[in-house]
Parts: C-alpha cells; sequence; structure tokens
C-alpha cells in the first residue's frame, strides 16, 4: 500500500476510534444537577463497603427511576483505623500503592485485596445501573513524600513536587503539589488514570475551593481530561471564593458555596443569602452546590452528633428541598439510604419537584419581604411558572404569602398546581396567596389560561 494512502486510512480510523468524550465539553457530562448519595453525613470517614453496597442497594430499587444515580465513598476511604467524631491523626494505618497512591483500605473493602482497588465495587454498583464516586484531599500524601516514592510517567519522585506552603489546616495527609516542577502534572495523571482504571464517575476533591488553588484545579481538570473517563468533578469545600467564580464555572462540574452544612435551621436559613450570591454563576454542567442533604438517618459514626433522624422538622425538610430545586443545587443525600421512613422517601422521588431541579431556567429570587421569601423559575417547554414561597418566620403561625399574577408576566386567570401535594387547587385571578407555615415552604406551577 502506498505509504502516504496508509497514512491517510490510519489517520481516518484513528479519528474515528476516539472516544467520543474526548470532542465534548466536560460540562455536558453533567447537563442537570447531579442526583446522588454521600456516606459522609452518616459513617464520616468509617464507611464499609458492606453499608455502601447497601446503599446503592436501595437506590437501584426505590430512587434510580427519580434520577438518582451516584454512590459516592467520602473521605480517607485509604485509612484501615479512621474513627468517628473526628480523624485519626494518631497513628493512621495508610494504604499507599508503590507510586504514592492511595488505595483502597482492605479491611473495611474485602474486594480491594490482591490490588483490585475499587474496580470490583464500582462494577458492582455499575451493575444496578447507578455510578461510582470517591472523594479524594488535594495534593500528594504526605506519606508518599517521606517514602519518596516515584511518580508513575515521570523521572522525578513525590519529594521533588511537594511543598509545606498552603497545606491543609484540618487535616495533615497531604503536601501540596507545586504546578510547573517536573513530574507535578505526572502525578495527578497517574492517579486519575487509576481512577479511571477503577471506573470512576464522580470525583470530589476537598481542600481545593476554600482558598482556592487555582494551580491545582488545573492540574486536577487536564488529568481528569488526559484520563479516558467522563469524571464528573466536584470541588470542596466553601464559600469558594466569588472572586473565583468564573474560573471554577470553567474548570470543574459542581462547587461548593458553604462550608460543611448540617441540621440546623440557621444554617438553612442561610442558604436564602448565599444561593442569591450564586445565582449568576450557575450554567448548564456548572453547578454552585449547597452541600449535601442532612435528612433521614444520619450520624451514624459521623463527624457531627450522635445516630438520629434529622434534627429538621417537616417544614425545614420542606424548605431544604424546595430552596435547593428551585435553585439548581446539586442533591446529594447524606442519611442512611435503607434507614429512611415514608416521609423522607417522598421528598426524594417526587417527580414534580424534580422537574424543577432538572428542567427549569431563569431561576431567580421573585421577592423578600420580612421572613417572606419568594423565587421562581420558567418552565421552557410549555411557558409555565415554578414559584416557591417561604416563610423563614420564628413565630408559631402560618403566615398568608401573596403573590401578584403580574409579577410573572400573566394578565389572564391562572391554573395553580401544588406540585408537593400533586394536587391542582383552583383557578386564580389576578393574584395568588397561600399560607405557608413558619420555615416552610410551598411550590407550585402556575399555568396561564
Amino acid at each position: 500500500m502506498n505509504s502516504s494512502r496508509f497514512f491517510v486510512i490510519s489517520f481516518f480510523m484513528i479519528c474515528l476510534l476516539r472516544p467520543v468524550f474526548a470532542q465534548e465539553d466536560f460540562h455536558q457530562w453533567a447537563s442537570t444537577p447531579p442526583m446522588g448519595w454521600n456516606s459522609w453525613d452518616c459513617y464520616g470517614p468509617t464507611v464499609m463497603e458492606s453499608e455502601v453496597k447497601a446503599n446503592a442497594d436501595y437506590m437501584a430499587k426505590y430512587l434510580k427511576g427519580a434520577g438518582w444515580e451516584y454512590i459516592v465513598v467520602d473521605i480517607r476511604w485509604y485509612v484501615g483505623n479512621d474513627k468517628a467524631h473526628g480523624y485519626n491523626e494518631t497513628n493512621p494505618d495508610f494504604v499507599l500503592d508503590q507510586y504514592g497512591r492511595f488505595q483502597p483500605a482492605v479491611n473495611r473493602f474485602p474486594s480491594a485485596a490482591g490490588g483490585k482497588g475499587f474496580k470490583p465495587l464500582a462494577d458492582y454498583i455499575h451493575s444496578k445501573g447507578l455510578k461510582f464516586g470517591i472523594h479524594i484531599m488535594r495534593g500528594i500524601p504526605v506519606q508518599a513524600v517521606k517514602r519518596n516514592l516515584p511518580i508513575l510517567g515521570s523521572s522525578a519522585t513525590a519529594a521533588s513536587i511537594y511543598s509545606e506552603e498552603g497545606q491543609c489546616k484540618w487535616l495533615k495527609d497531604m503536601y501540596t503539589v507545586v504546578a510547573g516542577r517536573n513530574g507535578a502534572q505526572e502525578y495527578y495523571n497517574s492517579i486519575f488514570k487509576l481512577y479511571a482504571s477503577w471506573g470512576l464517575d464522580f470525583v470530589k476533591v476537598d481542600d481545593l475551593s476554600r482558598p482556592y488553588h487555582t494551580p491545582e484545579v488545573e492540574m486536577i481538570r487536564k488529568a481528569i481530561d488526559l484520563c479516558g473517563r467522563k469524571i464528573v468533578l466536584s470541588t470542596s469545600p466553601g464559600e469558594t471564593p466569588l472572586a473565583d467564580a468564573v474560573h471554577v464555572q470553567q474548570h470543574a462540574n459542581m462547587w461548593r458555596t458553604v462550608d460543611d452544612f448540617w441540621d440546623n435551621w440557621k444554617m438553612l436559613k442561610d442558604h436564602f443569602d448565599v444561593f442569591e450570591r450564586w445565582n449568576q454563576y450557575r450554567a448548564p454542567g456548572a453547578w454552585p452546590d449547597g452541600d449535601m442533604l442532612p435528612l433521614g438517618h444520619i450520624g451514624i459514626r459521623a463527624e457531627r452528633g450522635n445516630p438520629r433522624m434529622t434534627a429538621f422538622t417537616k417544614d425545614e425538610q420542606y424548605t431544604l428541598m424546595t430552596l435547593w430545586c428551585i435553585f439548581r443545587s446539586p442533591l446529594m443525600f447524606g442519611g442512611d439510604l435503607p434507614g429512611n421512613d415514608a416521609f423522607t422517601l417522598s421528598l426524594l422521588n417526587n417527580m414534580e419537584v424534580l422537574s424543577v431541579l432538572n428542567n427549569s431556567t431563569n431561576n431567580k429570587e421573585l421577592f423578600r419581604t420580612g421572613d417572606k421569601i419568594g423565587w421562581v423559575a420558567d418552565d421552557p417547554k410549555t411557558g409555565d411558572k415554578y414559584v416557591a414561597l417561604f416563610n423563614t418566620a420564628d413565630q408559631p403561625d402560618a403566615v398568608k404569602i401573596t403573590l401578584q399574577l403580574s409579577q410573572l408576566g400573566f394578565s389572564n386567570s391562572c391554573k395553580v398546581r401544588d406540585l408537593w401535594s400533586k394536587l391542582d387547587i383552583g383557578q386564580f385571578e389576578s393574584e395568588f396567596s397561600a399560607y405557608i407555615n413558619p420555615h416552610g415552604a410551598g411550590l407550585y406551577k402556575i399555568s396561564p389560561q
């Protein structure tokens, strides 16, 4: 065969065989806000493989049809002797491979034995039609530096790419990776190649957003793009600096807007201000993240509190889910799914409410008058409006919140549907009013007639 013809045919075949995702913008990998389960709120740094599988089983049976799909193992899966209510920083039993990359602790994840890593667990989760994710800390392990382990794909070693400057203040497992040094990018490439071989679909990178580590954000983005697998990137914790909003939007699929969120009203109420600040930076595939949902059975072996059903009242739980959906925050459930009661499940599988999360546009605060707050969004398919009404007051009685239909651009009568109760509640002329319980919310679809 003529050599030039062989080159043309070979080039054509390479183009055909290139992974489709290599030609895609990574934002397409999370075209709607990610929905899943994360082990942190119930198991802290101590979750076991059997518990992960139990949550995957529940999600596959009860929630997959509603769009829930990610199962995420949170912090320190590579420590064999961690503890609840904090971390074991006295004598942690770290598990690393010969290239300084953390591996799952086999006493907690038995299927990882024999160097298999998380692939068997990922395979199990994928067999359920779900996706698998893990939490990692920014940087390179201190233990890899102390042992001066080699970096796969480079002549450099761990000791030549690290700096103690910028080390995480609350967990000392890692050192900063210094961008530009020989081996720095290769280190991040090596860990994401490993994660891709395991079948990873989602990664939450901690100690990355506050303070904002621009060079490592960029190295991580590049490493994911080179790894050969679509891995959704979540950065943590928050609040991510607003000055870096455009940069993070261009490099991650979701980023934290707050520090760790737990089940108390003050933290929840603060989200009204937080989401208003971040509203302009939401874009398809780039989602400001209000943090996990501390709902259901939490605190089993967690960092904060004892085993409990969430301390949020039912009204506060409606507020949480309504606000997250009308703002379009990712939904990462924090409770142990098998411990759900019927009410908790009803918060998660209401398809009409989740349609607001997945399909609405032009989401924004409509008004705020004292303790009365309204948000609005469009249904782009019908021209209808989604309206969320909130009562953040502490007094014991429900309050009447009135909305002028002209505020929505409607001049004729409108039909109103309550999305939480899934009931049509009537025709309204010129205005619509609802009584909202203290700390409570209502979510409605308003259709012009």
